[in-house]
């Protein structure tokens, strides 16, 4: 489960597009940052994606990814050209292949790491699609299967994908435009698979072109319904269009932060249904996580991005991170584990203490983090055109000054006693979330 939203030069309040991406996975399955440098690569060169190797081509780009750590491909990320692309699953009528293949994660970093523009990005998924098809099994601790949706964009264009199989559409799009987990394509198209239509003729899904409806046609509407992808994409919508021409990165951050209009929503509230910030709950139709988030200001010259690089939004501060520019050591890759060494999951004990009572400890510390993420975004709007030494420096410097907050944070919450009782299902499914992460205390 995901959102991503996009709103192109023509929304925003400086006329530069932002982009942005809640990665929503199961709550162990860390997330990873990465760099992976621009590379030659030998004639008949080949590349092991998640399941499948396949032929490398002869360049690739420089990209940053945010990642699940047991997928060799991404949810979401950038390339030095300064395409951006998240995912999301979208559940269809059409088969899922089981075998190998590739996930839509692969077809994500193939993409970045192959197209020099948005445009270009969607040529590269949708001839891998056609010759390799999409499967796989793209769960952490539990079986999940699925077909993919993609919003990329880059300076000066945006495109929407969505697949079904290996049938797919997509769209040209200005202004704000938010994908959730279920198909949003309808009747109109910029370009399509040549079977698109006459594949849900065929299974008698409509009757011809005058009636076809790709969500419609192809959603399997119960697996949709229940991932509550329509009410988090029409809420992302309206925050944003609520403020065309003005939209700006604290903007897109609070969208991705956002748990909807109710004031006594609370992470434990129900058995079903999800916000654009996800918290997981107990039962299959709460398993997921918001893991990782990101946004990105895409000046055709100096594109800045964010991101979290630990889980949970509301907990997390958005950190600048430039393509050209060194990430800061975050320690090593994270696993499914607890492991102190590792960025992300030290981020778990501060996220996961203020879980036991989410609105008094969140309000402890969301002021000083609202105050220190706008500085960082500020100062790193403003510095984007710095050379490359003085923003790797400002990068380390976010990094720490994070980290030292969230220490701050974390021993305020533990001093805050728990002044309500969790709902027992929602207790019991976080006790063995953390009992399967082996997570201290």
């Amino acid at each position: 489960m995901c959102d991503t939203v996009v709103a192109t030069r023509e929304a925003t309040a400086d006329g530069v597009a932002v982009f942005g991406k809640n990665s929503d996975r199961e709550p162990n399955e860390a997330h990873h940052l990465l760099y992976i440098p621009a590379a030659e690569h030998p004639a008949g060169a080949r590349v092991q994606c998640t399941y499948l190797d396949i032929p490398q081509v002869e360049r690739t780009y420089a990209v940053l990814l945010a990642k699940p750590f047991w997928i060799w491909g991404a949810e979401m990320g950038a390339n030095e050209h300064g395409v951006v692309i998240g995912n999301e699953a979208v559940f269809t009528r059409v088969p899922y292949e089981k075998g190998r293949a590739l996930i839509g994660m692969d077809l994500l970093r193939l993409a970045l790491e192959r197209a020099a523009t948005a445009r270009e990005a969607v040529t590269v998924i949708t001839d891998l699609l056609a010759e390799y098809g999409q499967g796989g099994n793209c769960g952490f601790a539990h079986e999940f299967y699925y077909h993919n949706s993609f919003l990329i964009a880059d300076p000066q264009d945006a495109w929407v994908l969505e697949t079904a199989g290996r049938e797919w559409a997509a769209k040209q799009v200005r202004g704000v435009y938010a994908i959730s987990n279920g198909l949003t394509l309808t009747s109109e198209w910029d370009l399509a698979s040549p079977g698109l239509v006459d594949y849900a003729v065929e299974r008698g899904w409509c009757k011809g072109r005058d009636d076809f409806n790709f969500a419609r046609c192809y959603s399997d509407h119960l697996y949709t319904r229940f991932s509550d992808c329509a009410s988090r994409c029409a809420r992302t919508t309206e925050l944003l269009q609520a403020q065309a021409g003005r939209i700006d990165v604290p903007a897109v951050i609070a969208a991705l932060r956002d748990h909807g209009r109710d004031p006594a929503w609370r992470p434990d509230s129900g058995l079903i249904g999800a916000k654009v910030c996800m918290h997981a709950g107990f039962g299959p139709v709460r398993g997921h996580q918001t893991t990782g988030s990101m946004v990105s200001h895409l000046h055709p010259e100096h594109p800045t991005h964010f991101f979290t690089a630990t889980a949970a939004p509301c907990t997390s501060l958005f950190k600048p991170v430039w393509i050209d520019a060194a990430l800061p050591d975050t320690g090593p890759a994270p696993a499914g584990r607890y492991d102190e060494a590792s960025l992300f999951w030290r981020h778990e004990a501060l996220h996961r203490a203020v879980l036991r009572d989410f609105d008094l400890r969140l309000s402890t510390f969301a002021e000083e983090r609202d105050e220190l993420e706008r500085e960082f975004v500020q100062q790193a709007l403003e510095m984007a055109h710095c050379p490359v030494e003085e923003r790797e420096a400002f990068v380390q410097e976010c990094f720490e000054r994070a980290e030292s907050a969230e220490r701050r944070w974390l021993e305020r919450v533990q001093a805050q006693p728990a002044g309500r009782r969790l709902n027992w299902l929602y207790e019991r499914a976080w006790e063995g979330f953390n009992r399967q992460a082996g997570m201290p205390g």
